[in-house]
Protein backbone atom coordinates (compact mmCIF):
# COMPACT_ATOMS: atom_id res chain seq x y z
CA UNK A 1 0.00 0.00 0.00
CA UNK A 2 2.85 2.55 0.36
CA UNK A 3 2.65 2.81 -3.96
CA UNK A 4 -1.20 3.69 -3.22
CA UNK A 5 -1.77 6.98 -4.78
CA UNK A 6 -3.31 10.11 -2.11
CA UNK A 7 -6.86 11.15 -2.74
CA UNK A 8 -8.54 13.94 -1.03
CA UNK A 9 -10.83 13.71 2.40
CA UNK A 10 -14.12 13.95 2.47
CA UNK A 11 -13.88 17.99 3.58
CA UNK A 12 -16.78 20.01 5.10
CA UNK A 13 -16.92 23.64 4.98
CA UNK A 14 -18.95 26.60 6.72
CA UNK A 15 -17.88 30.28 7.06
CA UNK A 16 -18.53 33.37 9.80
CA UNK A 17 -17.99 36.97 9.15
CA UNK A 18 -14.72 36.40 10.46
CA UNK A 19 -13.75 32.91 10.31
CA UNK A 20 -14.07 29.50 8.17
CA UNK A 21 -14.54 26.45 9.63
CA UNK A 22 -13.09 23.37 7.94
CA UNK A 23 -13.80 19.83 9.26
CA UNK A 24 -11.61 16.77 7.55
CA UNK A 25 -13.55 13.68 7.58
CA UNK A 26 -10.61 10.98 8.21
CA UNK A 27 -9.85 9.42 11.30
CA UNK A 28 -6.12 9.85 11.27
CA UNK A 29 -3.75 10.09 13.91
CA UNK A 30 -1.05 11.75 13.52
CA UNK A 31 -1.85 14.26 10.17
CA UNK A 32 0.78 16.49 8.34
CA UNK A 33 -1.67 20.02 8.11
CA UNK A 34 -0.24 23.53 7.15
CA UNK A 35 -2.39 26.52 6.96
CA UNK A 36 -1.03 28.99 5.25
CA UNK A 37 -1.96 32.81 3.72
CA UNK A 38 -3.69 31.13 0.35
CA UNK A 39 -4.43 27.82 1.10
CA UNK A 40 -4.76 24.69 3.65
CA UNK A 41 -2.80 21.69 3.27
CA UNK A 42 -3.62 18.33 4.25
CA UNK A 43 -2.21 15.13 4.66
CA UNK A 44 -2.57 11.91 6.66
CA UNK A 45 -3.18 7.76 6.56
CA UNK A 46 -6.71 6.80 7.54
CA UNK A 47 -6.60 4.98 11.27
CA UNK A 48 -9.26 2.47 9.93
CA UNK A 49 -8.00 0.89 6.52
CA UNK A 50 -4.66 2.86 5.78
CA UNK A 51 -5.49 4.73 2.74
CA UNK A 52 -3.53 7.46 2.11
CA UNK A 53 -5.26 10.87 1.74
CA UNK A 54 -3.88 14.38 0.88
CA UNK A 55 -4.90 17.60 -0.70
CA UNK A 56 -4.00 21.09 -1.28
CA UNK A 57 -7.00 23.50 -1.06
CA UNK A 58 -6.14 27.05 -2.19
CA UNK A 59 -8.41 29.42 -0.59
CA UNK A 60 -10.80 31.94 -2.04
CA UNK A 61 -9.20 35.03 -0.35
CA UNK A 62 -6.08 35.05 2.39
CA UNK A 63 -6.69 34.07 6.13
CA UNK A 64 -3.90 34.80 8.91
CA UNK A 65 -2.57 31.69 9.86
CA UNK A 66 -1.30 32.80 13.37
CA UNK A 67 -4.53 33.42 14.33
CA UNK A 68 -5.90 30.01 12.50
CA UNK A 69 -6.27 27.07 14.35
CA UNK A 70 -6.52 22.92 13.70
CA UNK A 71 -7.64 20.09 16.65
CA UNK A 72 -7.39 16.20 16.39
CA UNK A 73 -10.91 14.99 17.27
CA UNK A 74 -9.97 11.18 16.97
CA UNK A 75 -12.99 11.13 14.05
CA UNK A 76 -12.07 14.22 12.46
CA UNK A 77 -9.84 17.08 11.94
CA UNK A 78 -11.79 20.68 12.60
CA UNK A 79 -9.89 23.36 11.61
CA UNK A 80 -10.99 27.52 11.86
CA UNK A 81 -9.22 29.71 9.92
CA UNK A 82 -9.55 33.65 10.50
CA UNK A 83 -10.12 35.93 7.32
CA UNK A 84 -7.75 38.65 7.02
CA UNK A 85 -10.15 40.97 5.83
CA UNK A 86 -12.72 41.07 9.04
CA UNK A 87 -15.18 43.91 7.24
CA UNK A 88 -15.10 41.44 3.66
CA UNK A 89 -18.61 40.30 2.18
CA UNK A 90 -18.81 36.70 3.16
CA UNK A 91 -16.86 34.33 0.70
CA UNK A 92 -19.33 32.94 -2.29
CA UNK A 93 -17.16 29.94 -2.08
CA UNK A 94 -13.98 28.47 -0.32
CA UNK A 95 -11.45 28.17 -3.86
CA UNK A 96 -10.70 31.03 -6.32
CA UNK A 97 -11.84 27.74 -8.96
CA UNK A 98 -15.31 28.36 -10.17
CA UNK A 99 -15.51 24.38 -10.23
CA UNK A 100 -16.47 22.88 -6.93
CA UNK A 101 -14.37 20.20 -6.09
CA UNK A 102 -16.22 16.95 -5.54
CA UNK A 103 -14.74 16.21 -2.10
CA UNK A 104 -15.94 19.43 -1.12
CA UNK A 105 -19.38 19.85 1.35
CA UNK A 106 -21.50 22.53 2.89
CA UNK A 107 -21.21 21.59 6.55
CA UNK A 108 -24.74 22.65 7.22
CA UNK A 109 -24.63 22.11 11.41
CA UNK A 110 -22.02 25.24 11.09
CA UNK A 111 -23.52 27.18 8.72
CA UNK A 112 -24.39 30.89 9.21
CA UNK A 113 -25.78 32.93 5.92
CA UNK A 114 -24.83 36.23 6.13
CA UNK A 115 -28.33 37.64 6.91
CA UNK A 116 -28.17 35.55 10.52
CA UNK A 117 -25.40 37.29 11.58
CA UNK A 118 -26.43 41.09 10.72
CA UNK A 119 -27.24 42.49 13.46
CA UNK A 120 -29.46 45.46 12.41
CA UNK A 121 -32.22 42.11 12.48
CA UNK A 122 -34.82 40.78 10.18
CA UNK A 123 -35.75 44.36 8.30
CA UNK A 124 -31.65 45.38 7.40
CA UNK A 125 -30.31 46.04 4.57
CA UNK A 126 -28.05 42.77 4.65
CA UNK A 127 -27.73 41.49 0.57
CA UNK A 128 -30.15 38.76 0.45
CA UNK A 129 -29.21 37.06 -2.57
CA UNK A 130 -30.56 39.88 -4.77
CA UNK A 131 -27.44 40.12 -6.93
CA UNK A 132 -25.57 42.85 -4.54
CA UNK A 133 -28.65 44.61 -4.04
CA UNK A 134 -30.11 45.56 -1.04
CA UNK A 135 -33.03 42.83 -0.24
CA UNK A 136 -36.23 45.08 1.92
CA UNK A 137 -37.46 42.02 3.78
CA UNK A 138 -40.41 43.78 5.12
CA UNK A 139 -41.53 45.42 1.60
CA UNK A 140 -41.54 41.68 0.72
CA UNK A 141 -43.88 40.55 3.24
CA UNK A 142 -46.14 43.78 2.52
CA UNK A 143 -46.51 43.33 -1.16
CA UNK A 144 -47.25 39.26 -0.48
CA UNK A 145 -50.49 40.57 2.10
CA UNK A 146 -48.60 40.47 5.53
CA UNK A 147 -47.30 42.93 7.90
CA UNK A 148 -49.09 46.32 7.73
CA UNK A 149 -47.17 48.52 9.82
CA UNK A 150 -43.72 48.65 10.49
CA UNK A 151 -43.06 45.96 12.39
CA UNK A 152 -43.41 42.26 10.79
CA UNK A 153 -46.18 40.30 12.24
CA UNK A 154 -46.44 36.66 12.75
CA UNK A 155 -49.21 34.80 10.52
CA UNK A 156 -52.56 33.95 11.93
CA UNK A 157 -53.78 30.41 11.60
CA UNK A 158 -56.77 31.59 13.80
CA UNK A 159 -59.04 32.22 10.62
CA UNK A 160 -58.47 29.29 8.95
CA UNK A 161 -61.70 26.21 9.03
CA UNK A 162 -60.71 23.85 11.19
CA UNK A 163 -60.85 19.71 9.38
CA UNK A 164 -63.74 18.32 9.88
CA UNK A 165 -61.67 14.85 9.10
CA UNK A 166 -60.43 15.04 12.07
CA UNK A 167 -63.96 15.54 14.50
CA UNK A 168 -65.19 11.71 14.33
CA UNK A 169 -62.00 9.97 14.62
CA UNK A 170 -62.14 6.15 16.45
CA UNK A 171 -60.20 5.89 19.60
CA UNK A 172 -57.04 4.42 19.68
CA UNK A 173 -56.86 0.28 20.92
Amino acid sequence: MANEVAVPPPVLWAQRKEDVFLTFSVESKDPNIKIEKESVYFKGVSAQDNKNYEVTIPLYDAVVPEVSAFVNKGRCIEMILRKEKKEATYWPSLTKDKKKPHYLKIDFNKWKDEDDENEEGVGGSGSGGGGGQDFDFESMIRSMGGGGGDKLEKPSFDDLESDSDDENLPDLE
